[in-house]
This record gives structure tokens, C-alpha cells and sequence, in this order.
């Protein structure tokens, strides 16, 4: 069955560094656009970051030169080095490609 899986999150310090992976398993063909979204609790899901089929990548103002969103079609794999974390970045992260979302993974920046 087709699969969409988050990885990567953890509990980080302020200023520190992650790298979140985004893989969908059980498909024929590679990734080649994505997105992605964050919820804080009590907060609506935000959207934080995408790329395009042209390797075109966007993003929030909250997050722009911070984050770098990053794709690898043959592994299927969309990824988002997040740097210099505030733990206003505390949240869960999700992934969305393909017309599937992933669970989640927690991400948790303390000062």
C-alpha cells in the first residue's frame, strides 16, 4: 500500500539544526514536487515550505532563510533542513506529495 512517512523530528535547543525526510513508499514513480506544512498546538496548520517540478522552491516569511526544502526523486524522498530553530518552530511537521499526507513528526525547539 501506498505510504507517506515522516522522519527526522526530535527535541532541539534554540539555534540548533534538523533535518526532516519525507518518503512515500509503494509507488512506481519518484517524488518530483512537494510540500511542507506545520500545526503548533491551538494553532491552525500553516503552510512552511514547497518545491516545484522545476526545482523552484517557496517559502513562509516566517521561515525564509532558515529553512531549505530539497527533493530526491529515484529515493522518493522530499527534505527539509530546518537551522537556526526558535522555539516558535515548535510544532508538527507534515509532509504532502502526490495527493498524500503524512502523520507527522514532532518537532520541539526549547530555549
Amino acid at each position: 500500500q501506498v505510504q507517506l512517512v515522516e522522519s527526522g523530528g526530535g527535541l532541539v535547543q534554540a539555534g540548533g539544526s534538523l533535518r526532516l525526510s519525507c518518503t512515500l513508499f509503494g509507488a512506481i514513480l519518484a517524488i518530483d514536487e512537494g510540500a511542507w506544512y506545520r500545526q503548533a498546538p491551538g494553532k491552525e496548520r500553516e503552510w512552511v515550505a514547497n518545491i516545484d517540478t522545476n526545482e523552484g522552491t517557496y517559502y513562509s516569511k516566517s521561515v525564509k532563510g532558515r529553512f531549505v526544502i530539497s527533493r530526491v526523486n529515484t529515493r522518493n524522498t522530499i527534505y527539509l533542513q530546518m537551522s537556526r530553530l526558535k522555539p516558535d518552530d515548535t510544532a508538527v511537521y507534515y509532509c504532502a506529495t502526490s495527493g498524500f499526507w503524512g502523520q507527522g513528526t514532532q518537532v520541539t525547539v526549547s530555549s
